[in-house]
């Protein structure tokens, strides 16, 4: 049986879906490695709402898909950009969403950390409004017991003047951190709002002032996460920190060879793509365990071509194909995205992810995932 899927130049081919699905056994901690999926947040499809109101969130679906993560032994980084923080979820959404998955992670023993940023702030505000935001955000995760991620905030970004204004505000919340936390940088690709960060759009310069705020506050650092998708330069940083902070690799275009590592060290994981990728990639780092870097490039390195796919250009709509999965997969009931995201990528668009995760076995019913991707196709005026 074949499926009619739509190609990128206003034709059409066949495609024979899989039948079976690849086969991962649920999960043992991993011993290499501290790997954290960042996670979707599941919309309610009967709420009525608008892209401007309020998220509306299925939290029983929700807090389901982080049980599925943990259950292959991932940890869950909650309340990211994955989860559309500032793309449909605002900052109420996400404290409930933090104290809701702190309290489930806790109940089935999962490891979580939660975003930390300023999404309160709605309009320019100052230095001082910046840093309230943020710390109000902390008390929050450290309240809920999660391991605090600090991120990039676009208040910030716009009301810096230059890197010492990074240097105070980072400064002053990683002295008050209780707990050692992972500070993110997110490229411009993931968020336009973002560019220039750390006071200058000159990487080298910017890189600089990163590290020196973490060279003030190793003690308070437990890693970072880099979303830059340039391998080498998160190599480089890599290379720089200082002894016993761990870098978390956020590129979703060469995670493989990043995670793998060389023989000067190697990077953690905090991945958006391991949010449809979860069963297959916790199998890949448990062989890589082993010892076996050739083992887990040979399970990781195939998912390469469907991460880039999700992740092109304009990176930050990867979420919608994110979500899309989920629901191939089964993992939630329907196609609908808080904010109306769902419409951010084209039929051909889907109808190329969908053949990428079948061919890598990631639908745990192919002939469901079959059947849904028809019933799209069929929304949209194709017949079988």
């Amino acid at each position: 049986m074949t499926i009619r899927l739509p190609d990128f130049k206003g034709g059409f081919r066949a495609y024979e879906p899989r039948e079976e699905p690849f086969a991962a056994a649920s999960g043992t901690p991993f011993t290499s490695r501290t790997v954290f999926s960042a996670a979707h947040v599941v919309a309610d499809p009967f709420a009525d709402a608008t892209p401007d109101s309020p998220a509306a969130v299925d939290w029983d679906a929700t807090l389901a898909f982080r049980r599925h993560l943990w259950s292959h032994g991932l940890g869950v980084a909650e309340a990211m950009d994955t989860a559309q923080r500032g793309m449909g979820l605002d900052w109420a959404g996400a404290a409930e969403l933090i104290r809701r998955s702190a309290a489930e992670a806790k109940s089935v023993g999962g490891l979580i950390a939660c975003g930390v940023g300023t999404d309160q702030l709605t309009g320019p505000a100052t230095l001082a409004e910046v840093r309230a935001a943020y710390e109000e955000q902390l008390a929050l995760v450290e309240e809920s017991g999660a391991q605090a991620i600090l991120m990039a905030s676009r208040a910030l970004a716009a009301a810096a003047k230059g890197p010492e204004d990074y240097l105070e505000v980072y400064g002053h919340l990683l002295r008050q951190a209780t707990e050692p936390v992972i500070l993110h940088w997110l490229g411009p690709m993931f968020d336009p709002a973002l560019e220039g960060y750390w006071g200058s759009s000159d990487l080298d310069a910017a890189t600089d002032t990163f590290l020196q705020v973490i060279a003030a506050h190793p003690d308070k650092v437990d890693g970072i996460k880099v979303s830059l998708l340039e391998a080498q330069r998160e190599i480089d940083i890599r290379r720089r920190l200082p002894q016993g902070v761990r870098c978390y690799t956020g590129d979703d275009f060469n995670y493989p060879e990043l995670i793998a590592g060389d023989e000067q060290g190697f990077s953690h994981a905090l991945l958006g793509i391991f949010d449809p990728l979860g069963p297959l990639a916790a199998e890949a780092v448990r062989v890589l365990d082993t010892g076996d870097a050739k083992g887990f490039r040979e399970l990781l390195d195939p998912t390469v071509e469907l991460s880039r796919h999700l992740f092109q250009t304009p990176t930050r709509f990867y979420k919608t194909g994110v979500v899309f999965l989920a629901w191939l997969a089964g993992h939630q009931s329907h196609f609908t995205m808080v904010g109306g995201l769902q419409s951010a990528r084209s039929l051909p668009h889907f109808a190329r992810a969908y053949e990428l995760a079948d061919g890598l076995g990631l639908f745990p019913d192919p002939k469901l995932a079959e059947e849904r991707m028809k019933n799209l196709l069929s929304l949209y005026g194709v017949t079988q």
